[in-house]
């Protein structure tokens, strides 16, 4: 047991926990509980953004995969900045406008039904549940170097934490705590850059250098050997891309501001974090192989998780590295109990209330219900945490890019921007892209190994055309419908893009 990194670690969570105590007196209705009222600030927001991102699977998993792939894991740092850019330029500010609790109901402002709200709600929940599976990973194989204990104790232990955030703070509470380890992991990631810098003569490229000399260029190269690899390049950074727009935890984020111009400003915000830090990732990976080796990173984790951990104990001594475990932790604590409000929304609000009860529950049966789903989603989380413990957490996440990419992120997309879609075509969107993406994942390599049907471990450059072929040609047999048709878009659209500076009407939605 490293005795300093469990006192960090320690200290970092009695802080958060202090936040969650004084956060549980603002908790006191869904809508504080699901997006905090709507009264976060952009600057706050953008930072919250930030720490969503800023989690195990790109802090772990993409230093991880640069020190054991090469050149091949930097691909996974390329697609998130491109993601941001194109949340606030399409997204940002007409879902702020049309939403209320849940990616749901920016749908149901323009088509209301039980089953597409099931189905949202469904396509929501297997989302959450696969980023979660990323952070229960990561924090299971910190937890497993710091503390001596077996996986499945500390995936357990971290559930526990993770319920008592979620539970009492609510979206008030996980909001200030992203913020709050934010800023940890930013100071943090500084303070393991100049580190770097100062073993490589102030190069930042020095530690690439130093790979390709001590490994030769194939480390530094891109590695196009064939079709299929650069197909899975160009598959793996679409995902990425357009994933994050369709990611439910990601974007209820944009539900807590108080208006468009903070929902336009965090995202820009978020961006400009993200555009530097996914610069530096690279510059660990290749610092970690130099520095800790192959073997070792390998002999820690076969999905190379740890590597980052140990190029901090290595290069920084054991003071770096518990700040550093510290401050991922907390980063993967946060952004769980921030997966589990957007599964206990799903759940609860979208299933429950209004797919199934009509919208009749009560809040107080709602608040109960919402809870008891964010307790069952991490208990679900951990189960299958438990059978992925030595993949690449960053490869895991990009499979729910793919899948947020050709489900949600076609339907809202088109909810907002096409006159001629209809409630038909977004239910045969939603389904068709699940089944696709889903489908691709399990015959594909990640999960067959050599005996695949599919050859791209990340489907999207299949799945997404095909979400989108689903939702074009079931709005072609809704044609015709009335009740298919939905809210007119003109209104549809004067609620989504209302002239700058003016307040949002509160969306008028079942419960």
């Amino acid at each position: 047991m490293n005795v300093l990194a469990v006192s960090v670690v320690g200290a970092i969570v009695a802080v958060t926990l202090a936040i969650t105590s004084f956060a549980a007196r603002r908790n006191r209705s869904t809508d504080d509980h699901y997006v905090a009222g709507g009264r976060i600030t952009g600057w706050q927001n953008g930072l919250a953004l930030a720490g969503d991102q800023l989690s195990a699977a790109s802090f772990l998993g993409i230093t991880g995969a640069v020190a054991l792939t090469g050149f091949s894991g930097v691909y996974l740092s390329l697609g998130i900045p491109i993601a941001y850019l194109l949340v606030l330029l399409v997204i940002a500010e007409p879902l702020r406008n049309l939403g209320r609790f849940t990616l749901a109901d920016a749908v149901a402002a323009r088509f209301e039904g039980r089953l597409l709200r099931g189905v949202l709600a469904v396509a929501s929940l297997v989302l959450s549940l696969v980023y979660m599976v990323v952070q229960f990973v990561g924090a299971g194989a910190l937890a497993q170097l710091l503390l001596g204990v077996s996986f499945p104790v500390a995936v357990l232990g971290i559930g526990v934490l993770m319920t008592l955030y979620t539970c009492l703070g609510g979206m008030v509470g996980t909001t200030y705590i992203q913020v709050f380890k934010a800023i940890l992991l930013i100071v943090t990631v500084l303070a393991l850059f100049v580190t770097v810098l100062a073993r490589t003569g102030g190069n930042p490229i020095g530690a690439m250098v130093e790979a390709e000399r001590t490994h030769g260029a194939a480390v530094v190269t891109p590695a196009h050997t064939s079709a299929t690899t650069g197909l899975s390049n160009i598959s793996l950074n679409l995902g990425m891309a357009l994933g994050i727009m369709g990611l439910p935890h990601v974007m209820v984020r944009f539900l807590t501001v108080r208006d468009a111009k903070a929902a336009r400003g965090s995202a820009k915000l978020a961006m400009w974090i993200y555009a530097a830090f996914f610069l530096v990732l690279p510059i660990f990976g290749y610092a970690a192989l130099n520095e800790v080796g192959r073997a070792r990173i390998l002999r820690d984790n076969p999905g190379g998780n740890l590597a980052v951990a140990r190029l901090a104990e290595v290069a920084g001594g054991n003071v770096l590295f518990a700040i550093v475990v510290g401050v991922v932790m907390a980063t993967i604590l946060a952004v769980l109990a921030g997966l589990s409000i957007a599964s206990s929304g799903a759940a609860a609000h979208d299933l429950y209330n209004i797919a199934i009860h009509q919208g009749r529950m009560s809040q107080r049966r709602q608040l109960a219900v919402g809870r008891l789903a964010g307790i069952g989603s991490s208990v679900v989380a951990i189960a299958l945490a438990l059978g992925a413990r030595t993949w690449n957490i960053a490869f895991l996440a990009n499979e729910a890019f793919a899948i947020a990419a050709s489900t949600t992120m076609p339907v809202l997309l088109l909810t907002i921007y096409w006159r001629g879609f209809n409630r038909v075509g977004a239910t045969a969107g939603l389904v068709g892209g699940l089944v696709v993406s889903v489908g691709l994942v399990l015959v594909g390599p990640d999960v067959l190994g050599a005996h695949h049907l599919f050859p791209l471990s990340v489907p999207a450059l299949v799945s997404v055309p095909a979400g989108f072929l689903c939702c074009w040609l079931g709005s072609l047999a809704g044609r015709g419908r009335p009740e298919a048709a939905g809210v007119a878009y003109d209104e549809l659209a004067a609620r989504a893009f209302p002239r700058r500076g003016t307040r949002r009407a509160e969306p008028e939605l079942i419960g």
